[in-house]
């Protein structure tokens, strides 16, 4: 008789064959990837800003998820919405009828963005940004759509047209026809929407990739282009939206500025279940949708699902009993003013830039003889090494999580959950100086660490 399923028994037999089981049956680079630079760690549990491993030691959670965890791990009120939802056995998914939880979720959700009408409700990021993709076209009646250098809109196929890294789009053409301008670059979006065929400029407000912001002027500078050549803004907040930078969306810092489309994703899960949305005008959602014989033109079959739903209730309702936003700008500002207080302590030290609990920490060459034969070995090998030295020792010596913030970049990006106060400020800037000071000092661990990564980049060449 077959055994009735039993999920922690499952986990307690085989979870120790968790890197075994990725290198045979899913992505074989991963675990490959983690053990090179020594991020190969079991981890137990997670509660809040926090992980526990299976020794019991405490890491310091600074990534959350690549930005998704922006409450933390299990946050009550969304476990309790979470139990609630299944406990009610809703008629969820029936596809022929209005179930309440989206369209409550979407009022809640409009209220952040006035100037906004409707959601579309899908299941992730790259969703939500080929649901505006779409949107544009079709509303607009042109094809093509603009992005900025070195943005990151997703990686299905319509978002990676609009993927500013060649090394995400390498071997995947053709792509959508789309056109790449420089950020904050105003000249260059007027040359192409001079040529009449410009659905959208999609734009991050501040990219992800190496923590850019949009200069001073630049959103509300391209509204007024788009507007005048008739074309849509499309904010891409999927990373930056409900409160990362100190503002409900990172488009807000700039006075005047009402995108067309707005994406967002990653912490309106909760951290739980996938979710993402398109907020648009009404007049763009009841072109897409202009009859009935047109209702299901676009739709998702997951999307609008109750727990993600109840999910996203949870997550705004938090956001606003705890004062979440409030607590990004404080304890952002804290962070990145006291981490670039140290610009002038370091030399390997370049910038650190963002805003809110959205942080970029730049390393550049040094000016010392001794430091720059060590950097020079390092960015012949191959760029972003010397990134990596630093997050290595982050994790292994003061069990810090942070990343590199992309490919090739010499930049550590910090997200941590929103959650985060002033203890974990303390800890984190402890934790960098030490590094910094090993990196100073020129030997130790941290550059014989760097030694290896040569060999293993010259060797994968």
């Amino acid at each position: 008789m077959p055994k009735e399923f039993d999920l922690g028994a499952l986990l307690a037999e085989r979870g120790g064959e968790r890197y075994a089981l990725h290198a045979k049956h899913l992505n074989h680079q991963l675990p490959r990837m983690l053990r090179t630079i020594g991020f190969d760690k079991v981890y137990e549990r997670a509660e809040g800003a926090y992980f526990w491993d299976a020794e019991g030691a405490e890491y310091l959670d600074m990534l959350a998820g690549f930005g998704v965890m922006g409450l933390g791990r299990h946050h009550p009120v969304v476990r309790r919405a979470l139990h609630d939802v299944l406990d009610a056995s809703l008629a969820d998914l029936t596809r022929f009828d209005c179930a309440p939880l989206p369209g409550l979720l979407g009022e809640k959700l409009l209220s952040y963005s006035p100037h906004l009408d409707r959601v579309f409700f899908g299941n992730s990021g790259t969703e939500a940004v080929e649901t505006a993709l779409k949107f544009a076209r079709y509303a607009t009646g042109r094809p093509r759509v603009l992005y900025c250098a070195h943005s990151f809109h997703g990686l299905t196929t319509g978002s990676l047209s609009v993927n500013g890294e060649d090394s995400f789009r390498d071997g995947f053409a053709p792509l959508l026809p789309d056109t790449s301008v420089p950020l904050g670059d105003l000249d260059a979006l007027e040359r192409e929407l001079r040529r009449g065929d410009v659905a959208a400029l999609i734009v991050e407000p501040i990219q992800g990739k190496g923590v850019h912001e949009a200069p001073p002027g630049y959103l509300r500078g391209a509204q007024e282009l788009l507007r005048r050549h008739k074309a849509l803004l499309i904010c891409d907040e999927v990373q930056t939206g409900l409160g990362r930078t100190g503002r409900f969306y990172a488009y807000q810092h700039e006075e005047g500025v009402e995108p067309d489309l707005v994406c967002v994703a990653k912490s309106l899960s909760g951290g739980y279940v996938p979710v993402g949305a398109t907020l648009g005008r009404d007049w763009i959602f009841q072109k897409v949708y202009s009859s009935m014989d047109r209702v299901l033109v676009h739709s998702a079959s997951f999307g609008s699902n109750a727990q993600a739903m109840a999910a996203g209730l949870a997550v705004l309702s938090v956001m606003e009993n705890e004062e979440i936003v409030a607590n990004a700008a404080a304890v952002g500002e804290s962070l990145r003013s006291r981490l670039a207080a140290l610009v002038d302590e370091y030399e390997l030290l370049a910038e650190v830039r963002g805003r809110g609990l959205m942080i970029g920490i730049e390393f550049g060459r040094p000016g010392s003889l001794r430091l720059r034969s060590r950097w020079a070995m390092l960015q012949a090998a191959r760029k972003g090494l010397f990134a990596q030295m630093v997050v290595v020792p982050l994790l292994q010596r003061h069990r810090i999580l942070t990343q590199v913030s992309g490919d090739h970049l010499e930049v550590i990006k910090l997200i941590p959950p929103l959650i985060i106060g002033e203890a974990d400020v303390d800890r984190f800037v402890g934790a960098f100086r030490d590094v910094m000071d090993d990196a100073h000092r020129g030997g130790g661990l941290m550059w014989d660490f760097g030694k290896t990564l040569v060999k293993q980049a010259v060797a994968t060449r």
